[in-house]
């Protein structure tokens, strides 16, 4: 049998997301009776509560040790962390990032099996599991409410503010957007969840070609993604596997659109060797037309040059001067600063929506790979084990281990 321990989330600021949640865990139970038990670390903060869990006949205890598996979302603390256990939780650890160093050298330290969500993927790359759809939704929602609190044109709720994703876009009901241009970016979850506000505000999907060239007298989209966004050096071409091997013989082509854009949204994948959106000097020019950008992504410096740091949930906006590219007060009516939605934890927004989802594909796709002698996903994802880097990520040996 294996047991499962869902922990309380300790980073700050706190995520009040949870893996499973109160009927799901009562599924799995009944589904895989005898095969597998299931904890829960009591908690005040988390979007279902303790009595949630009780009600559908899970146990909340306060000590998770007796648990062989220990799901959590975001990065445990050190001082939390239970020596030789398997911990899933996003460890935000594999491109080195410095603020966690401490936390990959304990987790090795402590003979823990990380099993990251972030990759547990298939053969061919594509992740299984991810926050990404609801970060999207929330994303592209706080981008259209940014750009309507800046103009002084419409107003719309905070997604926080209300209880899911349907009362959410009742709102939507009520609203009639002005004649915007939006560009969306990528390819994958986010992507999709860009899609779904799209759909529920009725926004009409137009060509590259004709988001260019053309005027409309009401709110359009063009998603950009592959070809439509690169396009290689030397030669005009894309080749996808060619992309991810070689990004850095690629030339970003998002520049013709930033006389033509309102709104970005913005979810592609991102890593240094690959053209940021736009330079950082070309929101200086007088053709520089984006008033709001809504950073998914959140990479710091990265593919937009102009997100400075990551947001809040209750300060998601902060304004970049296009004059000095100082940090401004957002939501300001001037055409003189770029409004900048940087949150990192989106889907934390709505918690209840996200967690659900998150947790059907934990179900369908994870759960079933635990109880396996062997599992290839499994191995994919795991960093670290038995006090040592595994070998498909000895290259974080000098950020991994103490020296």
């Amino acid at each position: 049998m294996v047991k499962i321990g869902i922990i309380r989330e300790g980073k700050s600021p706190q995520d009040t997301r949870v893996p499973l949640s109160p009927s799901q865990c009562k599924h799995l139970l009944k589904e895989y009776s005898g095969q597998i038990d299931i904890i829960v670390q009591g908690s005040p903060i988390r979007c279902y509560t303790d009595e949630e869990y009780r009600n559908e006949g899970i146990k909340v205890v306060e000590d998770v040790s007796s648990a062989d598996v220990l799901l959590g979302v975001k990065e445990v603390p050190i001082e939390q962390l239970i020596p030789n256990k398997s911990y899933f939780f996003f460890s935000h650890t594999i491109k080195m990032q410095e603020y966690n160093r401490n936390l990959m050298q304990a987790l090795i330290k402590n003979n823990i099996r990380m099993i990251d969500y972030e990759l547990l993927t298939y053969a061919d790359g594509k992740r299984v599991i991810g926050f990404g759809y609801f970060a999207g939704v929330v994303g592209a929602h706080n981008g259209i409410l940014t750009y309507g609190k800046k103009t002084g044109l419409f107003d719309l709720k905070p997604a926080h503010k209300v209880s899911n994703l349907e009362i959410l876009t009742k709102e939507y009901r009520k609203l009639t957007l002005p004649n915007i241009k939006i560009v969306l970016t990528g390819s994958g979850r986010v992507a999709a969840g860009f899609l779904r506000i799209m759909e529920e505000l009725e926004i009409k999907n137009v060509e590259p070609e004709d988001f260019l060239r053309l005027k409309f007298d009401y709110p359009v989209y063009t998603h950009l993604k592959g070809e439509k966004l690169y396009t290689r050096k030397d030669y005009p071409h894309y080749d996808r596997k060619d992309f991810y091997e070689n990004p850095e013989k690629y030339k970003n082509l998002f520049p013709n659109y930033i006389s033509e854009t309102d709104v970005l949204l913005h979810g592609i994948y991102w890593e240094e060797r690959i053209e940021p959106m736009f330079k950082k000097e070309d929101i200086q020019k007088e053709s520089f037309n984006i008033q709001v950008i809504a950073d998914v992504t959140c990479d710091i410096n990265g593919s937009i040059p102009i997100n400075i740091a990551a947001s809040s949930i209750d300060k998601p906006v902060y304004g970049i001067a296009k004059k000095d590219f100082s940090k401004q007060d957002p939501f300001q009516n001037t055409m003189d600063i770029i409004d900048v939605m940087a949150v990192d934890n989106l889907p934390n927004e709505l918690p209840r929506d996200a967690s659900e989802h998150f947790g059907e594909s934990m179900i369908r796709f994870i759960i079933p790979e635990l109880l396996k002698e062997e599992s290839e996903i499994l191995n994919r994802a795991t960093i670290c084990e038995n006090g040592k880097l595994t070998k498909k990520y000895e290259y974080l040996h000098d950020y991994a281990y103490e020296v």
